[in-house]
């Protein structure tokens, strides 16, 4: 029987994260550290549907859903076999949770999916299925991942995928922002103590909220994390930290378990 995996927020940069041989590195070396998962489960800060939508249970083209970048990034490939079993247990799991649910078997992964896996899982052979989130609703977003929870005793790996600061008003001008660094540490702290009503609060309750998630689609993700990780093991480490191009983006990622 397999131990339970953990659950992830992984921040997931842009195209050219495959080109930063420093967080490429850390990626890499944060799945060496974690058990090999059977499945992947991605949610990720770049789709949205409601009611939440499974993506394509077979291999199929990414959606390169980013604009005016050098043409590499359009070539950028991740085959990862599809995951037909795992969607039918997502079905079952949001069935039995009155979680509403629709296929989507044409769409296919985005780079806030396999941007992180690519120097993560690079033989891109592990199974991945990408579900959608749905409306930005903290209660909604934790019930998401509370549905999701017993998965991680069938070796599948949550894996959420956004941004703790995202504000493109700042995107790669230099210097890190005061605003960053005060919410980025009250993150780590919340999430260090598993403040769930902090975290889903965090428009009232975090210093700086405002300007660093004018828009929280990057956030949403975390809470789904939270979710899941409410029923086992939810120690929080944060194997990646610091700021991207010493930036206003926070690199942090949190591992649960």
């Amino acid at each position: 029987m397999r131990n339970e995996m953990p659950v992830i927020f992984a921040a997931h940069g842009a195209p050219m994260l495959l080109d930063d041989p420093v967080w490429t590195q850390e990626l890499a070396e944060w799945a060496r550290a974690m058990p090999r998962p059977a499945s992947i489960l991605v949610i990720s800060a770049h789709w949205a549907h409601r009611p939440i939508a499974l993506g394509a249970t077979r291999t199929v083209p990414l959606v390169y859903d980013f604009y005016g970048f050098p043409e590499q990034y359009y070539r950028t490939q991740y085959p990862a076999p599809g995951a037909p079993a795992l969607a039918e247990r997502v079905r079952r799991r949001f069935d039995a949770a009155q979680v509403p649910w629709i296929d989507e078997p044409e769409r296919g992964l985005d780079h806030g999916a396999y941007v992180p896996l690519l120097p993560m899982y690079p033989d891109a052979d592990i199974p991945v299925l990408q579900v959608s989130l749905p409306a930005l609703d903290p209660a909604n977003l934790l019930a998401m991942g509370r549905a999701l929870a017993a998965l991680r005793r069938e070796g599948v790996l949550i894996f959420a995928s956004g941004f703790l600061t995202h504000n493109m008003r700042y995107a790669f001008r230099p210097g890190i922002p005061a605003w960053a660094r005060e919410f980025d540490a009250w993150a780590e702290d919340a999430l260090m103590h598993f403040k769930v009503e902090e975290l889903l609060e965090f428009q009232t309750r975090a210093p700086s909220a405002r300007i660093a998630l004018p828009t929280w689609e990057h956030y949403a993700p975390l809470l789904v994390a939270v979710g899941a990780a409410e029923s086992g093991g939810h120690a929080a480490t944060f194997p990646i930290s610091g700021f991207w191009l010493d930036g206003a983006f926070t690199k942090r990622s949190v591992q649960f378990g």
